[in-house]
């Protein structure tokens, strides 16, 4: 009879040993309070040292918003559409939370090494810790980008409660995008190095400052990739959702949908199984 076998006679266990998926989403869960205080305090804690303190979530993507759309409204001329400035807020607030989720959610392991090294706990609750830091980040910037539209001239209407079931569909697809993120960085530490350069040129080229249809007119195949851009088609909806005289395909919202909850599952999956890992001394 092997070691392993003389402890399960007796009921004993493996310290760190993965457990079911079952279970495991079940132990996270029973962590939601610590899950949802740990991402608060870093929120209150992120700008605290800042003369204007929180008022920096709000101030950097209008900055951003600000320049981008100066720059880009000149290089762009007649083929920036109506509303622009409207369209570009949009774009720039919703794919800071994109991006955020992504940053964060790969250094979520490596970042807090002494505490997974420490204590017993699954470690899914880290990157989740991330990404609901980042949704609860969004709540005050998306209040700022209501009140910017309606600066500018947009009309309130009963369209932009539609936003509410959007953000619950963009955070699945950033979690699940957080946690691939987050098991590459544990096997590859460089990759953090790398996923700025990715998320910058995803900046550019997810349709933050420009539609595609106005833009790539002549070049119908490169539109069909854009049908299927998950982060595209999540601003297109919010776009049609909040502007006035702006549509976007119904089918936007299955597409949107469908690569949520693929890359949820396969993320989820992943991380889930390097679980043993992430204690680890290296």
């Amino acid at each position: 009879m092997t070691v392993a076998d003389e402890a399960e006679k007796y009921g004993l266990h493996r310290v760190g040993a993965r457990p079911t998926l079952a279970n495991y989403l079940k132990q996270t869960w029973q962590r939601r309070e610590f899950i949802y205080e740990l991402a608060k305090a870093r929120v209150q804690s992120r700008n605290q040292k800042n003369r204007l303190g929180m008022v920096w979530i709000v101030l950097k993507p209008t900055f951003n918003a600000l320049m981008y759309g100066a720059i880009f409204g000149v290089l762009m001329g007649g083929n920036r559409g109506p509303d622009y400035p409207v369209f570009v807020i949009i774009g720039v607030f919703l794919f800071e939370f994109f991006s955020a989720s992504l940053t964060n959610g790969a250094k979520s392991i490596t970042g807090n090494k002494s505490l997974v090294q420490s204590l017993a706990f699954p470690r899914l609750s880290l990157p989740v810790a991330e990404v609901t830091q980042n949704f609860l980040t969004l709540m005050p910037m998306l209040g700022v980008m209501f009140v910017y539209a309606m600066i500018l001239g947009t009309t309130p209407k009963w369209s932009w409660l539609g936003i509410i079931p959007l953000l619950g569909v963009y955070a699945v697809l950033n979690m699940g995008l957080a946690l691939i993120c987050a098991r590459i960085t544990v096997h590859i530490r460089d990759f953090s190095q790398i996923l700025p350069l990715f998320t910058r040129v995803m900046f550019y080229t997810s349709g933050v400052l420009f539609s595609a249809d106005r833009l790539l007119s002549h070049w119908p195949g490169l539109i069909a990739v854009f049908n299927v851009h998950p982060i595209y088609q999540t601003l297109q909806i919010a776009r049609g959702l909040v502007m006035d005289n702006y549509q976007h395909d119904p089918w936007a919202w299955q597409v949107v949908s469908l690569w949520a909850l693929c890359i949820f599952v396969i993320g989820m999956i992943y991380f889930w199984k390097a679980e043993e890992r992430y204690g680890r001394a290296n």
